[in-house]
């Protein structure tokens, strides 16, 4: 099944960080992909991620907007809005 992409855009790029904006339709995926540094989430609306893991494990997961967390490097996932609504969040990578 062929899902939508969720929109990055991209805030700041510096010597120090990065940081991204992820805008998701419902059903929107952001695709496959490896933290290649550690990051920091802060979750804008309330995010009910469907998280599709490596081993073909998925689980679901409420963030309720305005909860920020860290992940260190390595994570590979792949995220999807599972919920009705839009949802949003701020990923920030710390170089």
């Amino acid at each position: 099944m062929k899902r939508e992409q969720a929109t990055a855009t991209q805030l700041i790029d510096d010597d120090r960080v990065r940081v991204t904006r992820f805008d998701f339709v419902p059903g929107a995926e952001t695709g496959w992909h490896r933290h290649e540094m550690d990051y920091v989430i802060t979750a804008l609306t309330d995010c009910r991620m469907l998280l599709e893991e490596p081993g073909g494990e998925s689980r679901e997961v409420l963030v309720p907007a305005g909860t920020v967390y860290r992940r260190d490097e390595g994570v590979e996932h792949n995220v999807i809005n599972g919920g009705d609504e839009p949802m949003s969040f701020v990923e920030t990578e710390l170089k």
